[in-house]
């Protein structure tokens, strides 16, 4: 039986505890006077049961599929004289193949092989069987268990919300460990990076070509680290996507949220925030074959003609372009949150409507707007497909926004393609990027929250 099937027989056994339990605690109750003689609702008893029936033997088969297959690798190798593993010349491969051969994919011959293929088949199948009557039985005793467990002063619902309490501390314990394991590896990574380039090479340096030889007689450069191009290029192309996306959707904002009528906003608003589900490859598309031939064309007609077909000026735009739902979502939710009281008392003073926006709705809510600002920024640092498609890979120090550049988050991409061995500077300087992504991210991040949380707690 597949692991799916045992979950759905498990949940069966745990849905059917829920409604055995259920009934079982109402009739307690009646015998006893009433539903008000319950500690609890009758569905937390239900409850009570269900996660007595799943619970265990979920854990059990989570243990169970981590265990399994390394146990009978040890199994099946056991018998397999270690001359023969030699031979073959891989311990892998020759498990490999002899799951396949047990699958029915390879055919072959040879003794050894077949007779591993039957008692892997054999221990698959052994497997199965126990890991069914296992859980089937663990399912089953908790849900005898939990039903013989049910009195009237059982207090199922605090034991059902430490269940859940203990569950949602799980999930983010679980999501901090994964935050610091993805910190660590980056971290780690980057110190070998650091131990073989200079890390004032790295920040300070002007020239980025990450070109190294794979073999000793090979002619290639000896590699330049410098990632000030790759800096001033992700600023730039930043910097002009929220010179589009920083007006258009705030202006947006502003409209929907004080002017527009419920219908009007009703359809506004559901045809704006259609940009967001657009993926960003179709906007790299449409940047790379109409806006950056376009921008290039319109460069040549008025004198400028040295502009590429490749810009980081068609990048930004586009970029922007994609990011205008995000900037106008915020801050009509920010806008709209000031207290209209605050409207009423300026209307009531004498302003006119603008004057009221102007002066007061656009003050109290400025600190949410720049913190939505902020977080734009970090989402137009780290776009790769539209970067990739309308503005190169060239990684040139340049001003000028009619030229081809690059980003830190397309070279990161770029170096981790290709052969180059996984410990050569070239391979390690994309984890270098990584952390410096990450620490610039973070740092934005930190300051959009905390302008954030104030603004709330003025407000709220």
């Amino acid at each position: 039986m597949t692991t799916p099937m045992l979950m759905t027989v498990i949940a069966i056994i745990a849905i059917s505890g829920f409604f055995i339990a259920r009934t079982r605690s109402i009739k307690l109750a009646n015998m006893a006077g009433g539903l008000s003689k319950l500690h609890s609702r009758p569905n937390y008893y239900g409850s009570y049961v269900a996660i007595l029936a799943a619970i265990p033997a979920l854990v059990l088969l989570l243990l169970w599929q981590a265990a399994e297959p390394n146990l009978i690798h040890s199994l099946v190798m056991a018998q397999i004289s270690d001359t023969y593993v030699t031979q073959f010349g891989n311990a892998d491969l020759l498990y490999s193949q002899i799951g396949n051969i047990a699958r029915g994919i390879t055919q072959t011959d040879d003794a050894v092989l077949l007779a591993a293929a039957d008692h892997y088949q054999t221990l698959n199948h052994l497997g199965t069987t126990l890991r069914f009557t296992a859980m089937t039985a663990l399912a089953l005793a908790g849900l005898a268990f939990g039903w013989r467990s049910l009195r009237l002063r059982l207090r199922a619902r605090n034991r059902v919300e430490n269940v859940m309490q203990g569950f949602l501390l799980f999930c983010s314990t679980l999501a901090i460990l994964t935050t610091f394991g993805i910190v660590l590896s980056v971290l780690f990574e980057a110190m070998r990076f650091f131990q073989m380039i200079p890390v004032t090479e790295f920040i300070f340096g002007t020239e980025w070509s990450p070109q190294i030889a794979l073999r000793a007689d090979q002619q290639a450069s000896s590699g330049s680290f410098g990632a000030i191009p790759l800096f001033t290029g992700t600023l730039m192309i930043s910097f002009i996507a929220m010179c589009i996306a920083a007006p258009v959707g705030l202006m947006s904002a502003i409209y929907l949220a004080e002017y527009a009528s419920p219908r009007v906003r009703g359809i506004v608003k559901p045809i704006l925030e259609i940009l967001a589900g657009i993926p960003t490859v179709v906007y790299g598309f449409f940047a790379a074959l109409v806006a950056a031939p376009f921008i290039r064309d319109v460069a040549h007609a008025i004198g400028f003609t040295s502009a590429s077909s490749e810009s980081a000026l068609a990048a930004g735009a586009v970029m922007g372009i994609m990011i205008i739902p995000f900037v106008s979502s915020l801050s009509d939710d920010v806008i709209s949150a000031v207290p209209q009281s605050l409207r009423d008392g300026s209307l009531g003073l004498g302003a006119t409507p603008s004057e009221t926006v102007r002066q007061v709705v656009i003050p109290a809510a400025l600190p949410g707007i720049v913190g939505g600002l902020l977080l734009a920024v970090s989402r137009a640092i780290g776009e790769t497909m539209i970067v990739v498609m309308a503005a190169g890979l060239s990684s040139n120090l340049t001003a000028n926004p009619l030229e081809s550049v690059t980003t830190v988050t397309v070279q990161i991409v770029t170096l981790l393609v290709g052969d180059q061995e996984f410990d050569s500077p070239k391979t390690l300087a994309a984890f270098a990027l990584g952390l410096t992504l990450f620490v610039v991210t973070l740092a934005l991040n930190f300051v959009a929250l905390r302008i954030v949380k104030k603004y709330r707690e003025q407000y709220d």
